[in-house]
């Protein structure tokens, strides 16, 4: 399979590594590649449900022609090894809570008025949903989508829980599993285009995001969501830990 066109060589070079595992470990069912984008940038935006979804997410675009840059948290930047990998592939770091916040923003504008798939996680972190629906969502992913008016592409993923559970550090690879990641049509957001950037506006857009890869995701689980997204500012669910986002696994958008 050719790389992307706009991977680097240290893209391509972690690609030869990383696919090759993914492989022995899953059973791929990759659809709805024909939604994505010919030309021009976009984002992709997926459920989040375990460390090991930026690598499925990745390799679903990698193996359609795209080398996303994925929003990952500027802490996992500080690893030596997987902090060199995400900057020489160009992935873009994310500031929490600091002056620098902005940073990432920018970041990403430019990258998709460069052409570039930007993924994201709109939940910002792992669900803590009890069984894995996409939960309340951070605004970042409305707020660049507004800005640069770029489609969104909702993409949702199932099956990576069973290789890697949601807070767990041991893999299970073997027999291989089945990882389904579907795409679905751009999220209709042009209405919201020309409406004041407020936090209405950006929660509205953000909810029709997760909606849209809800849909996705109920059909390949067979079931319905809940019809109340669940809210972690509000509730919290059995075992909850309290912040997954430091761990030097793989990276997440915030």
């Amino acid at each position: 399979m050719p790389a992307p066109q706009r991977s680097n060589r240290a893209y391509r070079v972690v690609a030869r590594i990383v696919r090759p595992v993914l492989f022995a470990m899953m059973r791929r069912d990759w659809r709805g590649a024909e939604h994505l984008p010919a030309s021009g940038g976009f984002i992709a935006a997926a459920n989040h449900m375990t460390n090991l979804d930026p690598l499925t997410f990745a390799h679903y675009l990698y193996d359609h022609g795209f080398a996303p840059k994925i929003l990952a948290k500027a802490s996992l930047f500080k690893y030596p090894v997987l902090g060199a990998t995400l900057r020489a592939t160009g992935q873009i770091p994310v500031f929490r809570n600091t002056s620098q916040a902005g940073q990432s923003l920018d970041s990403a504008v430019q990258a998709l008025r460069d052409g570039e798939c930007v993924a994201v996680f709109p939940e910002g972190t792992l669900t803590r949903d009890p069984d894995l629906w996409p939960m309340v969502g951070k605004t970042g992913v409305a707020r660049l989508a507004l800005m640069t008016r770029a489609p969104v592409i909702p993409v949702a993923q199932w099956g990576p829980q069973d290789i890697l559970g949601r807070y767990s550090k041991v893999l299970k690879p073997f027999p291989r599993k089945k990882v389904s990641v579907v795409a679905g049509p751009p999220v209709v957001l042009d209405d919201l285009y020309d409406r004041p950037l407020d936090t209405a506006t950006l929660r509205e857009a953000t909810e029709r995001v997760l909606a849209a890869i809800t849909v996705i995701l109920e059909d390949l689980r067979g079931e319905p969501a809940p019809e109340v997204r669940f809210d972690v500012r509000r509730a919290k669910p059995a075992g909850e830990r309290p912040d997954d986002g430091d761990r030097p696994t793989t990276p997440t958008n915030a």
